[in-house]
């Protein structure tokens, strides 16, 4: 399919199971392709995959104005020094889809699709058109990781329900001090709320006492 956006993604590790990344905005085309030109007939599983924000350090070159002291003589000389430098990569959601030919007996064919973003850009195509097998599982990865698959039939709560905040997979995601069915606290819960109440009375006397007592 030439002009497609598809990378391969090399695993190296024991098993060696590469996988296709592809680019949204071709991914219905190159799922068409694999379905009807290379028989991947079979969508097994779908799931989702949570990148957060990575910090990275790098190691750079860079030049300097400095004044030494040569011969009792004060001299500004340029000179090349190494800094280390933060710089923060944008996380992104991912769905992973494994295919399988029942007519060829091969498999799994692994496909990859990233979102621009963990936040208002969290959106991918939906893959349902092309394998019905998709539905559900789609619908279980926007549940608990957030992506929103555009073209789906049906994109709802699927394990969770309809008023539940947030999405509990997310890396980031915190638990409640309690829940909807189960509001008296008990057990883990309850040790969880003991501590974050300690850790706010805490940080309420801290602030108290920094203002002055409120004078």
């Amino acid at each position: 399919m030439p002009g497609a956006g598809v990378e391969i993604v090399v695993n190296p590790s024991v098993s060696g199971q590469h996988s296709l990344r592809l680019t949204p905005s071709d991914a219905l085309e190159v799922a068409k392709f694999l379905r009807d030109g290379l028989q991947f007939d079979y969508l097994s599983n779908a799931t989702g995959v949570d990148w957060p924000d990575k910090e990275i350090a790098e190691k750079v070159k860079v030049k300097r104005e400095v004044t030494k002291t040569v011969d009792g003589v004060e001299q500004t000389v340029e000179e090349t020094v190494e800094e280390t430098r933060k710089r923060v990569e944008p996380g992104c959601l991912e769905a992973v889809y494994h295919l399988y030919s029942m007519a060829l007996k091969e498999g799994p064919l692994v496909l990859r699709m990233r979102t621009v973003n963990r936040k208002e850009q969290a959106e991918l195509p939906s893959l349902t058109p092309v394998w019905r097998s998709a539905e559900f599982q789609e619908r279980e990865i926007w549940d608990l990781y957030g992506i929103v698959f555009k073209g789906h039939p049906d994109l709802r709560r699927l394990l969770m329900w309809d008023g539940f905040k947030d999405h509990p997979m997310r890396r980031d995601y915190v638990e409640p001090d309690d829940f909807e069915y189960e509001p008296t606290a008990h057990d883990d819960v309850l040790k969880r709320a003991e501590a974050h109440r300690a850790a706010h009375a805490t940080a309420g006397a801290l602030q108290h006492e920094g203002t002055g007592g409120g004078q």
